[in-house]
Formats: C-alpha cells, sequence, structure tokens
C-alpha cells in the first residue's frame, strides 16, 4: 500500500504537521504520564483504525520500557488487571472522546468525573488535548491511507 500524497512532504501538510506536533511537544511536557500519553495514543489509534499511529506509539511506548504485555492489553483494558485506575480513567475518556459520534451525550459525566478524581486541571486539559491531537493525527493517516510497519522509535525527533 502506498499513501495517496506525501503529506509529509507536502508544503501545506508539512506545515499542518508542524503546528499538531507544536502542540503535542506542549503535551508531552504537560505533567500526564508519559506511559498514560502513549497509552491513550494507542487505544484512540487503534478505533479509528490508524495503522501508522498504532505503530508509531506501540514502538514508542516498548522503546520507553512499556512491558509488551499491557501494550497486547490495551484493546481490551476493560477486563486487563495490569493497568492503574488513573491508567483506566484515561482510556476511558479516550474511547469516548474518540467515539463521541457513538454517543448522544458526548463524554459522560462519569467518564468525567472518573478522570478528575486521578489527574489535577492541568493534567486534564493536556488529557482532553492529547485525545483532540492523536484524533487529528488519526484522521489525516486514514484519509491518506499512511501505510504502517516502517515506523522507527525516534524518527520524527
Amino acid at each position: 500500500m502506498d499513501a495517496r500524497l506525501d503529506f509529509f512532504g507536502n508544503g501545506v501538510g508539512a506545515r499542518v504537521l508542524r503546528h499538531i506536533n507544536s502542540a503535542g511537544k506542549v503535551l508531552s511536557d504537560a505533567g500526564l504520564p508519559h506511559a498514560t500519553q502513549e497509552l491513550v495514543k494507542i487505544r484512540a489509534s487503534q478505533i479509528n483504525g490508524c495503522g501508522f499511529c498504532t505503530d508509531m506509539h506501540t514502538k514508542d511506548a516498548a522503546h520507553a520500557g512499556e512491558s509488551a504485555q499491557r501494550l497486547n492489553l490495551v484493546a481490551t483494558w476493560r477486563e486487563a488487571t495490569v493497568f492503574t485506575d488513573a491508567e483506566c480513567a484515561a482510556l476511558e475518556l479516550a474511547e469516548q472522546g474518540t467515539r463521541i459520534a457513538d454517543a448522544a451525550g458526548g463524554v459522560t459525566d462519569e467518564a468525567w468525573e472518573n478522570a478528575a478524581e486521578h489527574y489535577d486541571e492541568d493534567q486534564l486539559a493536556a488529557l482532553i488535548s492529547l485525545i483532540a491531537v492523536i484524533n487529528a493525527y488519526n484522521r489525516i493517516n486514514v484519509i491518506n491511507r499512511q501505510p504502517a510497519g516502517a515506523y522507527r522509535p525516534g524518527q520524527f525527533g
């Protein structure tokens, strides 16, 4: 499979990605645990069917020391015993925030309140923004049919 467009090499696409990457840098420094960030990115990418981002974030998480067991269980986190309550709250918020079109009420108060029990306001702002940013990346890659499998940890800096 080939990408429909060299989005990374396209002038407009590259500028858009630079801005999204800048937002991503703010989020990586916002105090939300790195493992939680990767788990959220992986789960949203799985839901959206974004092979490129799923490949990238599972490799980045493994490179950072995440266990294969936890990575293999992200898609079934509700049935797994290897995630903390805080990580489960973030994964629930990520799922509901990614699937907002599937629920008339959007993100439930229960999911929000559960996340708020584990994260302070800055971390919640980072979590909301992280969910939005990874969904933007997913949509670009899915629409463009960006192939998965060739990513190397640290490839994009």
